[in-house]
């Protein structure tokens, strides 16, 4: 994160509260180093927070009260969370108004299912991380994933890669593209951040907004085998 000088004063747009780095320093906030910190570090202002870690082992009202007053003294906007469960989201929300989860989340991985739902209901983004599975589903299917788990995942890896690779080649497009297509059909609450390492892909990952998916092809999509 790089700050402007001529607006170093502005405050902080989003601080997303995740699990802190292991062996992180945490205190009664959960936040690493004990809790406020002068922003500055990273080039805004005075005051705000630097690297606040959502710590499962502290109330969960003592970190969200923290980053709620900072919210209220105008030092950040928006509040985010990290990897938490449809209760704990139930809870965040009773606390602080939250405005976006970052849980892991794509075509073979839909564990949290259930808080995306909740984040349809609520009108909380819902930002995938992982959301072309580690790179296996940019390789049809096969990959980093569900490889290398036993007969069952391999042959759940040979199903995506099947059907990823066929409305590829209908749609003219990569099954990574298709993969992103899919997130973006599925829910509007979805946002996917994918990541990438050059203009090219950049404007490949973008590209697959363009997608029209039909419902056979949504319908295959959904009933690929995958963590539920």
């Amino acid at each position: 994160m790089t700050a402007d000088p001529e607006t170093a004063d502005t405050p902080v747009d989003a601080l997303t509260v995740g699990t802190p780095p292991v062996g992180a320093p945490a205190g009664r906030t959960g936040f690493p180093l004990g809790g406020e910190l002068p922003v500055r570090r990273l080039g805004f202002g005075t005051g705000g927070l630097v690297g606040p870690g959502y710590d499962h082992g502290v109330p969960m009202a003592d970190q969200l009260g923290t980053l709620r007053e900072l919210q209220q003294e105008g030092k950040i906007r928006h509040i985010g969370l990290d990897s938490v469960s449809a209760a704990e989201l139930t809870q965040a929300q009773e606390l602080a108004p939250i405005a976006s989860v970052q849980n892991r989340y794509n075509l073979l991985d839909r564990a949290s299912e259930d808080v995306l739902k909740l984040c349809e209901q609520r009108g909380t983004a819902f930002l995938p991380w992982f959301p072309l599975g580690n790179g296996s589903l940019t390789a049809g299917g096969h990959g980093p994933q569900n490889g290398g788990e036993g007969g069952g995942a391999k042959d759940a890896d040979a199903d995506a890669g099947t059907v990823l690779s066929t409305l590829a080649a209908r749609h003219g497009a990569t099954t990574g593209q298709i993969a992103l297509a899919w997130l973006l059909h599925h829910s509007p609450a979805l946002l996917p951040t994918p990541g990438t390492g050059s203009p090219a892909h950049l404007d490949e990952n973008l590209a697959a907004a363009g997608i029209a998916l039909s419902a056979a092809d949504l319908s295959q999509l959904d009933q690929l085998p995958g963590t539920a």
